[in-house]
């Protein structure tokens, strides 16, 4: 982890202040600290940051305001400000409210040190934060590595992530932890009973595949993670407005957040038997191209008639949804950028998730709540089931209603899950528009950290 440092020498010491306790820590200081904080009129307000230089030309500490409690409500990564008004070198937290979660602080401090440089060099930011005894610095690099392969497989262009290149990603994740992987590639989609994949994405030049990942002990608590991996949508035929096409390399978002938790699972070597499937296509356009009014069928039987080629993500999913449910899961989670509905109703932060159980949707959100990660659940609304039931075939891609967008796509995905012991749907954005703090513009995981402590319970409360 480039964001810390375990030095003890020449390290720049970090008081964190609160507005309550400002005037009994000023009164505490030399003439010439208590001068220096009444020149910048520092008084712990958030965000404030101060410097307070020594004689000798450096700095002899940082000061940097916690506010009041009220002003931390809407955000919690509030520690990683701090970082763009600190000078390069090493600095440790000194001193801090009683109230301050180091945990959550350092979390957020290295997640605000990502940056894509992939296609463009930057300069670094050799600003590094000593390690602190109160943090769990395993679980922490597990969470950070995470969220940083989610962010970078996201913030790749489709020209460098196709299906055959997110396979190959899957395969290094695979060896670093000793996991099993494989592919169904191609026609061999037809030949195993892959339909659905196979009709979305056989119009690309890169094969579509599923690709396969597992891990862990046979016995152990069964998770498995369905992510979605369109790697790039035009929207096929019913091809997208300019302005609509701009994003889609992260259609694969599902994909690359699944990735992103299941790095953290396999990090923290939890005691779960860890599947991951990915439907990897392309939706592109050509001769072969899967049309509307098609009628495909699916891995489980169910038939369904295409309303629209830029429902995809659903018909993909569907297959390996299918796959995943034969075995019985402890627990299936599926991950998906599927509709602009969701955004509409929750905008481009919360993730909605969906589930017919009320205890995991409890779970999940107290999780979400705890660790920052926020969540909302939206109902499994059976009245809207006669909305994907067309005239000709057992299930409609894109209701023509155009209501409960984001629920009809979750309806419709639930009629490929039958066994599983649990099921939860996320549908998620998977971008930030603008960059917050330790959310940098670009891709982001959602959910992940809330589901990797989720699942950590269960294995917990599993094993007795």
């Amino acid at each position: 982890m480039s964001n810390f440092s375990l030095k003890t020498e020449n390290v720049c010491p970090i008081i964190i202040i609160s507005k309550q306790e400002f005037i009994k820590w000023n009164q505490k200081q030399s003439t010439y600290v208590k001068s220096w904080v009444k020149a910048n009129a520092f008084k712990g307000a958030l965000f404030d940051v101060l410097s307070i230089p020594s004689d000798r030309g450096g700095i002899d500490m940082v000061l940097f305001g916690w506010g009041e409690p009220n002003d931390r409500l809407c955000d919690r990564f509030h520690f990683a400000k701090i970082r763009n008004s600190l000078q390069p070198g090493t600095y440790k937290i000194l001193d801090a409210p009683a109230d301050f979660d180091f945990m959550e602080a350092f979390l957020a401090w290295g997640l605000s040190g990502y940056t894509f440089d992939k296609y463009k060099k930057r300069l670094a930011n050799e600003v590094h934060l000593v390690l602190d005894d109160k943090v769990n610095e395993r679980t922490l690099e597990a969470l950070i590595t995470g969220e940083c392969l989610t962010r970078d497989l996201i913030n790749t262009p489709a020209s460098d992530l196709g299906p055959k290149d997110l396979a190959n990603e899957v395969e290094i994740l695979a060896a670093r932890f000793g996991a099993k992987q494989s592919s169904i590639v191609g026609k061999c989609l037809l030949e195993r009973n892959f339909p659905m994949i196979h009709a979305v994405g056989r119009a690309s030049k890169q094969e579509p595949r599923l690709i396969d990942m597992c891990w862990g002990n046979e016995n152990s608590y069964k998770v498995t993670l369905v992510g979605k991996g369109v790697c790039f949508d035009t929207g096929g035929l019913n091809i997208k407005p300019g302005g609509s096409m701009g994003l889609m390399k992260k259609d694969m978002g599902g994909a690359a957040t699944v990735l992103g938790l299941a790095n953290m699972i396999m990090e923290m070597n939890l005691d779960v038997r860890l599947r991951v499937l990915i439907p990897a296509v392309e939706n592109s356009i050509s001769a072969e191209s899967f049309r509307p009014q098609d009628i495909l069928m699916s891995r489980k039987g169910l038939t369904v008639e295409v309303n629209n080629t830029d429902a995809e993500g659903r018909l993909v999913l569907a297959d390996a949804l299918s796959y995943a449910d034969e075995e019985r899961p402890d627990l299936l989670i599926c991950m998906a950028t599927l509709t602009g509905a969701a955004r509409v109703a929750l905008g481009p932060d919360i993730a909605p998730f969906f589930t017919d159980s009320s205890k995991l949707a409890k779970s999940i959100s107290e999780f979400g709540e705890k660790y920052f990660d926020p969540v909302w659940r939206l109902p499994f609304w059976d009245p809207y089931e006669k909305m994907i039931e067309p005239e000709v075939a057992d299930l409609d891609n894109a209701p023509k209603t155009g209501f409960a967008g984001s629920i009809t796509a979750a309806l419709f995905l639930r009629r490929f899950v039958e066994k599983s012991k649990e099921f939860v749907h996320f549908d998620i954005y998977g971008w930030s528009e603008t960059g917050k703090i330790s959310r940098p513009k670009g891709g982001v995981g959602m959910a992940s950290r809330a589901l990797f402590y989720l699942i950590k319970d269960k294995v917990e409360k599993n094993n007795g």
